[in-house]
């Protein structure tokens, strides 16, 4: 049995060899305060503005909040930051009157000498334009309600945003709470907000003289779907259509039903004192407290399923819960400290790392993957876009925290069989998977994306940082499969050209640049270098699980076309020789940036053609026809490149989608007022700007060398 004193020195030990990895791993001779580093960018409102809504969650369920710190005027914040109340499993349908078949969405192209079906939304106006775009709507996902405070002026009329006063408002990033003051009519409130970080639970401590006059009350609604584009959960339309009833009720609590069409999900409310509920409108209810006292503790739960439970957690538990949860998060993983910089953009860099990394977790760690405006509003009918997963995911690996990449990408098991049938009804083995989708994996039909092929290898690309990290069989017996029967598809779909004796990619494909029609575009430079990359790790996968090299994967590999050249450029496309003459063509993601900037460099790539093409691309793209996602990547490729000033000049090129709003969120338009692939896609690029990649030499390779620059890194990972 070993002594306490030889414990005790072999546990010192153990810290000592730790701390020297962590110190190794940055590159650094000091460790970073991550108290000090998160809690210098706290972010405070202090007046009403619609985009400067704070969101509190947990990866599969969030809560976004006005300067009350609860949903009090969800109106006024429709068009800005909206204040949602989303989940992973909240999704509704309208009634189907006509009996759609998704059949009737599939329209045939005649490509590469036979005929496949494509979903795509059509033009004409007869029943598969309805069957399209029926489906393209439905499912959709749920904005479940709002919640916030009704406040009565002396005069007994309601509190208006004008009338909220004094506002000092922080979202308290080390603990995951948000604390609201103001006043009205000169009267102190303060309201505390937290969410539950393992269930759907809203924790808030409201303390106010108001309280006790009875002028406080709270406030429950619940919206119908506008079954648009886009759902900032305000619609108060179709009262008929939909039907919300008390269901059980005591003296501090009660649970509600809320019903649309088919579906329904419950909401329990429990407060530390007696309330009364009254109904002022349909789906409108007023939640009165008897707090003597002037302090109201009250937690909502929203489920899916009638709660078994009597009890929801107090808001004390709640609040207790978010602190451990998001130190523990803060205090494990990733951290880039920029603090020791002189160049003036330090601290804004530092302050979108930090907000960045705290929305990706509350917005896009659930157990499938997010939609583009993650838990917050809808964008896309709230529908997850799978060629953008990489933005969302990747950088989990990267920062250390390869479990929140593993809860999404376990999600692509149980939607396997569907992405399979697409692969089998169009005529390829394997597995295609989805590119606009729903939690059940099913299609929704897109003119575009439906021929979008660069989601295809994602999976392979997100497996493989798992096994990196992890390093052991398990993983690689545990996705395996999936890894493999992306591969199929991967080795089935280029068409063989006799002529020229060569695979081709297309037609019948649209790049990442969503700019070329299907019907006509092939061999675009990024998916061609990503098939190439994506089947050789497949192989590697057969290597190191002992079994043979797929000799299909082979032929493919070595027959494959050549990255697309014209004047010593790479094309967007082979079939777009004027890629660089065609204004068109100079807009949306520069795509063949991909090549490189997401993907190591292999003797496929020549990185000399790729500088000159990154000198083309930086001086002539139309740069205010792109997205959020494009300013990481092209700092990514300036990285590899060997170009840090231009990495970083990068991040911060002043086009209004390369926006970064107080609450940290990438602003793009009137319609995308938040763009999380931007914040992902920014941690993806600041780990490979720091941590460099495989064969990469030099420290902080993304980083300026001109002494304005003093940069430490904890506990990120290398990109392939």
């Amino acid at each position: 049995m070993m002594s306490n004193s030889i414990s005790a020195r072999l546990i010192a030990l153990s810290f000592y060899v730790s701390l020297l990895l962590i110190t190794s791993s940055s590159r650094s001779q000091e460790r970073i305060d991550r108290m000090a580093l998160v809690q210098r960018h706290t972010v405070t409102n202090n007046k009403f503005d619609s985009l400067s809504a704070l969101t509190l969650g947990n990866g599969a369920f969030a809560y976004t909040v006005d300067i009350t710190g609860m949903q009090s005027y969800p109106e006024a914040y429709a068009q800005g930051i909206p204040l949602g109340t989303q989940s992973e499993w909240g999704w509704h349908s309208f009634t189907d009157t006509a009996g759609y078949r998704f059949e009737e969405s599939l329209k045939t192209y005649h490509l590469n000498n036979r005929d496949v079906t494509y979903a795509v939304q059509w033009n004409t106006p007869d029943r598969h334009k309805r069957a399209s775009d029926w489906f393209r709507q439905n499912v959709h996902r749920l904005q479940l309600g709002n919640i916030g405070l009704y406040i009565t002026l002396k005069n007994g009329t309601a509190c208006t945003l004008a009338d909220i006063k004094d506002v000092n408002q922080q979202l308290d990033l080390w603990n995951g709470v948000v604390k609201s003051r103001f006043t009205v009519e000169g009267v102190p409130v303060e309201v505390q907000t937290a969410v539950h970080p393992e269930v759907d639970v809203i924790g808030v401590k409201i303390s106010s003289a108001l309280l006790k006059e009875g002028r406080i009350k709270l406030r429950v609604r619940f919206p119908y779907p506008t079954g648009a584009f886009t759902d900032a959960g305000v619609n108060r339309e179709f009262p008929d259509r939909h039907t919300s009833r008390i269901i059980d009720y005591d003296q501090r609590s009660f649970t509600m039903e809320h019903t649309l069409d088919k579906y329904r999900y419950y909401l329990k409310v429990s407060g530390t004192e007696a309330l009364t509920v009254t109904q002022q409108q349909r789906h409108d209810h007023l939640v009165t407290p008897a707090a003597a006292g002037g302090v109201l503790e009250c937690s909502f739960r929203f489920s899916e399923q009638l709660p078994a439970y009597r009890n929801v957690p107090n808001f004390g538990t709640v609040r207790m819960l978010s602190e451990d949860h998001w130190q523990h998060f803060w205090q494990s993983g990733g951290a880039v400290d920029c603090s020791g910089s002189t160049d003036p953009r330090a601290n804004e860099l530092e302050r979108r790392i930090i907000l960045s990394q705290y929305l990706m977790a509350v917005q896009c760690a659930g157990t499938v993957p997010p939609q583009e405006t993650g838990l917050t509003y809808n964008s896309w009918f709230g529908k997850p876009h799978l060629e953008m997963h990489w933005w969302h995911a990747v950088h989990f690996a990267l920062w250390g925290r390869p479990d929140m990449l593993e809860k999404g990408l376990n999600w692509y098991t149980t939607v396997a069989g569907k992405a399979a049938a697409i692969a089998k009804r169009q005529g390829y083995e394997g597995i295609r998977w989805q590119k606009m989708t729903d939690p059940a994996g099913n299609e929704s039909p897109s003119s575009v994306g439906a021929f979008l092929l660069w989601q295809q290898p994602h999976f392979i690309y997100m497996s493989e940082l798992l096994y990196r990290h992890y390093h052991d069989k398990g993983t690689l017996n545990k996705y395996k499969d999936l890894v493999f029967a992306t591969a199929d598809f991967m080795a089935s779909y280029p068409a063989f050209d006799s002529a020229r004796q060569r695979y081709t990619l297309g037609p019948g494909m649209i790049p990442a640049q969503e700019r070329f029609k299907p019907e006509s575009t092939f061999n675009a430079t990024f998916e061609l270098a990503y098939w190439r990359w994506g089947l050789s790790v497949a192989q590697e996968w057969r290597t190191r699980l002992g079994l043979p090299r797929n000799q299909r994967w082979d032929n493919v590999l070595d027959s494959l076309s050549p990255l697309p050249q014209q004047q010593g450029l790479y094309l967007a496309a082979e079939s777009a020789p004027d890629s660089y003459t065609h204004p068109p063509y100079m807009t949306d993601h520069p795509a063949v940036f991909g090549a490189l900037g997401m993907l190591p460099a292999r003797p496929y790539v020549d990185t000399a053609v790729m500088h000159r093409t990154f000198n083309k691309i930086w001086t002539s793209w139309n740069w205010q026809e792109t997205w959020g996602w494009d300013f990481p990547l092209t700092a990514m490729t300036a990285t590899r490149l060997g170009l840090p000033d231009k990495a970083m000049d990068a991040l911060f090129m002043p086009v209004q989608t390369n926006t970064w709003l107080t609450n940290g969120h990438n602003y793009q338009d009137g319609r995308l007022r938040m763009y999380l692939p931007g914040n992902g896609g920014l941690l993806s690029a600041i780990a490979l700007m720091c941590a460099g990649y495989d064969g990469c030499k030099e420290a902080l390779p993304g980083i300026p060398d001109n002494g304005k620059w003093r940069v430490m890194w904890e506990g990120l990972n290398p990109m392939p």
